[in-house]
């Protein structure tokens, strides 16, 4: 294992760590801070669920967060998952409930802006929307769930004893599932970034089962979690638990459920097909914060109680750091990024050139746009996307949806198809039509991404991108899956 890898895996390390010192009062702080659970409990059954969570399941998140930014360097990655754990950290002192997330997009608008790249607005603004509906939704699944279970216990009236004991054994199994959840969800946060050097090799367990690199990857990152969690979770379990209002014991297990259902709607592979499969809109599949769940919840519960209770002056400091947190992160990261690049000659990121070629223009021109105007930029090559966008707006006018596709047209991206590369891919997770088509076009070079998908999409039609519907979304998500995929293996910056 190389050490300086091991020199860059330290800030993955020290964001699980400020993750496990924050987020284990989303699960846990609510059941701590009424006394039904004790700490030492809960951070023992929390520890083991989060690891199993990202072991067994870490692989299969799904983030939007990396279309916000490609973060193309080991130094870059170092220093923005270094700047979002010194956030989280920083809000953890004051014992303020924060979204590792939203420290991670802000170290990633951060690393933007140093590198010159363009923010994808679209994907930004879908991210910003659900931090505002995730509390409220959290908020408004609460009090149905609270009614229901205080009718049912009406109703079948058990012992006082009884009651008690059933609620502490609901607490721990809900903090459970929300632990393992914890951990499949927000391990790629934590070490998502070093997914592709990763130095760990696959190996059998006493014959038993598999350890893929990946897994053993995810597993260090889920032990630093689980440090964070011992080490310094109580006082934010305790700001969760009993700050913002006191609850009871009943309670406490709504919130911990409601947070649940919350994620489960936002990150739901299942919900999502259902939905299409049923010609209905489709929920984004976007990584929400599992404390603005839990906030939300409390407070819907407040309300439900006309609002008494509530301590309006911690409330008013969760919601600073909600705002704060991210503009931090980008703020630490981009100062941070000068830094290192300066004082240590590391390069955080790698230049990405721009130039539209005759092709691209043609292809444009399909799409209804008048490229007179842009035959004036044929022939020029730009350093970066923002120059790039610069000197497209000088020369025309098209609407935002229009501007990114003549980007993406421009972006070079030197491609080199060797099948011999394609062992890396899973059995089964393409075709045999799709490997046929690819195997059809080894040994050809390409400039640009979307020449090579097209050219795929010509030999085999399973390559080819459907008409944007909501019957077509789930097969275009797996396609366009495939073709990153695909691309990062070809691309000569794997070489």
């Amino acid at each position: 294992m190389e050490v300086a890898f091991l020199i860059f895996l330290s800030s993955g390390l020290f964001l699980g760590w400020s993750l496990g010192a924050n987020d284990a009062a989303n699960v846990f702080g609510t059941s701590v801070g009424t006394g039904m659970v004790r700490f030492s409990t809960a951070a023992i059954v929390c520890s083991i669920f989060l690891i199993l969570g990202a072991v067994i399941s870490g692989a299969g998140a799904a983030h939007t967060l990396g279309k916000l930014g490609s973060v193309n360097t080991m130094a870059g990655a170092f220093m923005a998952a270094f700047s979002a754990a010194l956030t989280v950290y920083w809000m953890t002192r004051a014992e303020l409930p924060v979204s590792t997330s939203q420290a991670v997009v802000g170290a990633i608008i951060g690393w933007n802006l140093f590198s010159s790249s363009i923010i994808d607005s679209e994907s930004l603004i879908k991210i910003v929307l659900t931090w505002v509906a995730c509390p409220v939704l959290a908020g408004i699944v609460a009090i149905p769930i609270y009614k229901g279970v205080k009718l049912f216990l009406r109703v079948a009236n058990p012992h006082l004893f009884r009651l008690d004991a059933y609620t502490r054994a609901a607490l721990i199994f809900a903090g459970a599932l929300g632990a393992y959840s914890l951990g499949a969800n927000n391990i790629a946060n934590v070490m998502g970034v070093f997914v592709d050097s990763s130095p760990f090799t696959d190996f059998e367990v006493a014959g038993l089962f598999q350890l893929t690199s990946i897994q053993q990857l995810f597993l260090v990152g889920a032990l630093a979690i689980s440090l964070g969690v011992f080490t310094y979770s109580k006082r934010v379990m305790m700001t969760v638990g009993k700050g913002l209002l006191p609850l009871t014991p009943l309670a406490a297990w709504v919130v911990v459920i409601s947070h649940s259902i919350v994620l489960l709607l936002f990150s739901s592979v299942q919900l999502e097909h259902f939905l299409a499969s049923s010609g209905l809109p489709t929920i984004p599949l976007v990584p929400v914060s599992s404390s603005q769940a839990v906030v939300g919840a409390v407070i819907g519960l407040a309300l439900l109680q006309g609002g008494r209770g509530i301590n309006w002056r911690v409330m008013g400091g969760i919601s600073v750091g909600w705002v704060t947190t991210p503009i931090i992160s980008a703020t630490v990261c981009f100062f941070a990024l000068f830094f290192l690049q300066n004082v240590f000659n590391q390069d955080v990121y790698q230049e990405t050139h721009y130039a539209l070629s005759r092709e691209g223009v043609e292809r444009i021109s399909q799409e209804g746009v008048d490229i007179e105007p842009l035959r004036s930029l044929q022939g020029k090559t730009f350093t970066d996307a923002v120059a790039f966008r610069d000197a497209l707006r000088d020369v025309v006018s098209v609407d935002a949806k229009i501007e990114k596709r003549i980007i993406e047209r421009a972006k070079l991206t030197p491609l080199y198809v060797d099948y011999s590369k394609m062992h890396v891919f899973e059995d089964g997770w393409l075709s045999a039509n799709q490997l046929q088509a690819i195997k059809g076009l080894s040994g050809l070079r390409f400039s640009y991404t979307w020449q090579l998908e097209e050219d795929l999409a010509l030999i085999s039609d399973e390559w080819a991108l459907l008409e944007k519907t909501t019957l077509n979304k789930l097969r275009n998500k797996e396609v366009r899956s495939q073709l990153d995929a695909v691309i990062r293996t070809f691309s000569s910056h794997s070489e």
